[in-house]
């Protein structure tokens, strides 16, 4: 019933996720949208930390990680983020909510697999620009993003040492529209941009752990993506249009226009960390990301004012159990955990860096049979800056996960 459930769930998700629209930010506009987390709600809660993997929890950031799974896990993340955006002159608020991902872990052994949906990307923003003293209106829009299909092994070589790869088709197209109205005229233009996106992407990882005595453990993980590249479809529409009094769009006369096909450069990407702990009972850990910089200027338009160049990411988190394995007190039983994050985009307007700060915590809540779970995350954090005439956002992340286990490949005996 449980197999059944998900693959209908999966199914959905797919459907869903290619029209939701995850993300309210104009920061969404450059390049392919606003990279999403490609992990769980219990690597999010702990500043996103990837180094951390065990026998019942799939790790979407690091293939390796799938050598230790011992149980069949089902996983699917959802997520309702508020954003403030606040400018020199003004603020406002805007609210999403999203799938985040879907996910089933197998092991057979020493070899683990796992395939899933993950967002890669999200575009989504409405601005309004009026130039009283030019007597022009704008507006601009954008939707869509880009997501991704996995399938991933990972393999424990010894006890100890685990590696893995994944493989990913990417997939997904980003909608960009511009209306300009200028005042005295009696029509307006406008111009919608589209770029349809599709390749494929790989990852290797490796996953480190050993006992350094009889109490502590010592964990390293390390995960490298190489830069590939991803076609794109262009295609481009011009009008003319009438604009009504709330917003309607009469077009009056169009034209469509086929740019030339090109390719986006997904830049490389480079993640090592390492943590200590007391096996089920805490762990803390930090990771370090390098992105190499990214070339987005493939699209069917140019990107003025904005360049690209390397980012990182500076990751520090941990969990706490009390007590795991506790027959009188549920709370004992609880993960309780934390982190925090810093991250420099790499994306530079007008001369500003777009940086990136989150402060996160969660619970892992025992729900039932075979060590499921119920994950839940929260996060605060801000994005981008209010000088040069940006905007600076302050947003807030609600997450919540399920982590359902069960057992194949069982062996039955008779006698």
């Amino acid at each position: 019933m449980t197999k059944r459930l998900f693959v209908i769930v999966f199914i959905l998700f797919s459907v869903i996720t290619t029209a939701q629209e995850r993300t309210s930010s104009p920061y969404s506009f450059y390049g392919l949208g606003l990279n999403t987390f490609k992990g769980t709600v219990e690597n999010k809660s702990m500043g996103g930390l990837s180094i951390i993997s065990d026998s019942i929890h799939v790790n979407l950031q690091n293939p390796a990680a799938y050598g230790r799974l011992k149980l069949t896990t089902y996983a699917v993340g959802l997520s309702n983020t508020s954003v403030n955006m606040e400018s020199q002159d003004e603020n406002s608020w805007r609210n999403s909510s999203s799938l985040d991902y879907l996910a089933v872990g197998i092991p057979t052994g020493k070899l683990g697999f796992a395939f899933g949906l993950v967002p890669y990307s999200s575009v989504g923003y409405n601005i309004n620009d009026v130039d009283e003293a030019g007597g022009v209106a704008s507006r601009y829009s954008g939707k869509g993003g880009l997501n991704r299909v996995f399938l991933a092994a990972g393999y424990a070589i010894t006890p100890n040492i685990s590696l893995g790869a994944d493989v990913n088709y990417n997939f997904g197209n980003i909608q960009n529209k511009s209306i300009l109205v200028r005042e005295g005229i009696q029509f307006g233009s406008r111009e919608i941009n589209r770029s349809d996106l599709s390749g494929f992407t790989y990852k290797i990882g490796l996953d480190y752990e050993r006992m350094l005595n009889e109490s502590f453990q010592f964990k390293l993980g390390a995960h490298f993506t190489p830069e590939t590249t991803l076609k794109a479809e262009n295609k481009r529409e011009l009008a003319t249009l009438l604009l009504g009094s709330e917003g309607q769009e009469v077009t009056v006369d169009k034209r469509e226009i086929t740019p030339p096909d090109s390719e986006f450069v997904l830049p490389s990407s480079l993640s090592v960390g390492a943590g200590i702990g007391l096996p089920r009972k805490w762990f803390v850990g930090a990771e370090y990301v390098t992105t190499a910089a990214g070339d987005y200027s493939n699209r069917a338009f140019a990107i003025e004012g904005a360049s690209f160049e390397q980012a990182a990411k500076y990751k520090v988190g941990g969990y706490y159990i009390p007590n795991y394995n506790s027959l009188t007190s549920y709370f004992n039983r609880i993960v309780y955990r934390g982190g925090l994050r810093m991250e420099e985009t790499g994306l530079h307007l007008n001369g500003e860096s777009i940086d990136e700060f989150g402060i996160a915590f969660g619970l892992g809540l025992p729900a039932g049979r075979m060590l499921t779970n119920i994950n839940l995350g929260f996060e605060y954090g801000q994005r981008g800056t209010t000088s040069s005439g940006l905007i600076q956002e302050n947003f807030f992340n609600a997450m919540i996960s399920f982590s359902l286990n069960d057992r194949w490949f069982i062996k039955r005996r008779f006698e």
